[in-house]
């Protein structure tokens, strides 16, 4: 994947939609590429999050271990693919954080990586970036929400 796929694998991102092009490629320069096969882990939940992750192919399940009288399993709180955007958002507010879920890949799986970190460095040096970045991260987070109250309701 070269800079100009990078680049438009985050434009085609529901996270860096509306993003203007001289910003994407700014944060096009902090993402590695990574691949995972069928069942590997991209994060495991109870992991310190320091990453952002786009899809740029396959598909990853969103799960949460849980524990209910006594009983111990998982619960599927989404499954994401091609455009979607997981990992820890704390990181762009300079926060630790534990990851709250694990991501295992149901399809191999190609994904960006980037820094929240170094993210977060862009956002402070750019103040409209950081509030497009925040506003984008606003909608996302919600729709979690509303995906991980699914999840429970199926408990």
């Amino acid at each position: 994947m070269d800079t100009h796929e990078i680049e438009r694998a985050l434009e085609e991102c529901e996270f860096f939609s509306g993003i203007v092009e001289k910003d994407l490629r700014t944060v096009a320069g902090l993402c590695e590429i990574k691949t995972f096969g069928v069942g590997e882990l991209v994060f495991r939940q109870g992991d310190f999050g320091e990453h952002l992750y786009v899809l740029t192919g396959g598909q990853v399940n969103l799960e949460r271990s849980v524990e209910l009288a006594g009983r111990k399993g998982n619960v599927m709180v989404s499954t994401l693919g091609k455009g979607r955007m997981l990992g820890c958002w704390s990181t762009l507010l300079g926060e630790p954080h534990v990851l709250m879920c694990s991501a295992v890949c149901e399809k191999p799986t190609t994904v960006l990586t980037l820094s929240g970190a170094r993210l977060r460095e862009l956002m402070n040096a750019d103040s409209d970036l950081g509030y497009a970045v925040l506003e984008r991260l606003c909608f996302l987070l919600r729709d979690r929400v509303q995906s991980a109250y699914g999840a429970f309701e199926r408990i």
